[in-house]
């Protein structure tokens, strides 16, 4: 059903303390957008909303808005929450087509961004409109880390990425594709050649195993790595999912739609699944099923071991999950995806000790997103762990911010 959107935003009730602004990781200014979205200034709302979050597009489709705007809209208590993703999406996309190519006197100042995801990509815009000189080492064959690579087109269109990676050229970004920094270039090599600054934003593409028996066979995948190139697997006829986080929804849908049928195995209850509600009722209706407190233990040629779990709360009122002996139940699969978690690869540091990191493999960086290793920056999930599009948007705005002060441009 369409949704007309001036109706939407007439809902909006303006108030005195927007907690959809308060909840916002990057403090979206969401009662003057749809103020001037009622006035029909869609090109000063679009202004307002790429100078703010140049991601804005993608982050009207893919945020969890359940958990930040529209999750804190006081509409939403007794009816349904004002749809501010939708007017963002229409008000962004119309944007697109005027990105702004204005850039400031040019500084003289060479800048690498390691990894061509949401983090490298706002890092890239912002300082080549400031002036900067700013090169790309991407992995992959096109830019868009996550957005492009992580995320089904059926949610986000490729063409989006398309728009944003011809947007950066014509800003006089350079992109080394295919470039894997590490084994061919070291942070050392680019600091020979004369990049003052480098940010790290590689990521998380690393997917952590579950550490059983069997996992090592060659019906075993790991979402993460499914995710990049679906077509290139024949999964068969009866798919397991093992995880319950957006990105094992993400790979459910699409082995889903590739014919299969799929069966998401969780250890917790439905409630407890780290997935928003949103994916979980949309990953219902393309007919993924569930399977709740089950625990994986092993796997075998054709079956997969499970214990089965229970949910218990404690006197303090705290949920407490127990493996329950001898409950071992085999279900069959023909491919299992599993999609536990993700962490860091470690290409980088491999070759440069001087950046330290976290026992988890993520990178240390201070209250400025330096590392240990001076003017190399590094910010969105490969510092934090997976996390969202516009919490590592919200990050590279900073690193950015850091680097105009280090230059005493701000």
């Amino acid at each position: 059903m369409k949704i007309d959107l001036l109706q939407e935003a007439n809902r909006c009730l303006n108030c005195k303390k927007p907690l959809c602004k308060i909840h916002c990781p990057i403090s979206t200014d969401i009662p003057n957008i749809i103020n001037l979205f009622k006035e029909n200034k869609i090109s000063e709302a679009g202004e307002i909303l790429f100078y703010n979050n140049p991601l804005s597009i993608f982050c009207s489709i893919i945020c969890p808005h359940e958990e930040q705007c529209k999750g804190h809209c006081i509409k939403g208590i007794k009816e349904t929450p004002v749809e501010f993703p939708l007017i963002e999406k229409e008000i962004s996309t119309k944007y697109l087509t005027t990105l702004p190519l204005d850039k400031k006197e040019n500084q003289g100042i060479d800048i690498a961004i390691i990894g061509g995801g949401p983090a490298g990509i706002t890092s890239a815009i912002l300082l080549a409109k400031e002036g900067f000189n700013v090169t790309i080492f991407e992995a992959f064959s096109k830019l868009g880390g996550v957005l492009r690579y992580g995320i089904p087109e059926f949610r986000l269109p490729r063409d989006l990425m398309d728009t944003f990676e011809k947007y950066l050229l014509n800003l006089g970004v350079k992109i080394k594709y295919n470039t894997l920094v590490g084994p061919t270039h070291t942070i050392q090599n680019l600091k020979n050649d004369d990049f003052k600054y480098i940010i790290i934003t590689t990521g998380v593409w690393n997917p952590k195993p579950m550490d059983i028996k069997g996992e090592t066979k060659g019906n075993v995948h790991y979402a993460i790595n499914y995710l990049v190139s679906p077509d290139s697997y024949n999964l068969g006829p009866n798919v397991l999912i093992i995880g319950g986080g957006n990105v094992a929804m993400d790979a459910a849908r699409v082995a889903r739609r590739a014919g299969s049928s799929v069966t998401v195995m969780y250890r917790r209850g439905e409630e407890d699944m780290p997935a928003t509600k949103v994916e979980i009722a949309e990953a219902k209706e393309d007919g993924v099923n569930f399977k709740f407190y089950y625990a994986p233990k092993e796997i075998l040629d054709d079956t997969m071991i499970f214990l089965r779990t229970e949910s218990h709360t404690d006197e303090s009122g705290r949920k407490k999950l127990i493996t329950l002996e001898d409950s071992d139940i085999a279900i069959p699969y023909s491919s299992i995806i599993v999609a536990v978690s993700q962490g860091p690869k470690k290409n980088i540091v491999s070759s440069e000790d001087r950046i330290s990191l976290e026992k988890w493999g993520t990178v240390i960086v201070n209250d400025n997103f330096e590392t240990t290793l001076e003017n190399v920056f590094s910010c969105g999930d490969v510092v934090t762990g997976p996390k969202t599009v516009v919490a590592a948007v919200n990050d590279a705005k900073k690193v950015v911010s850091n680097i105009l002060k280090k230059e005493e441009l701000i």
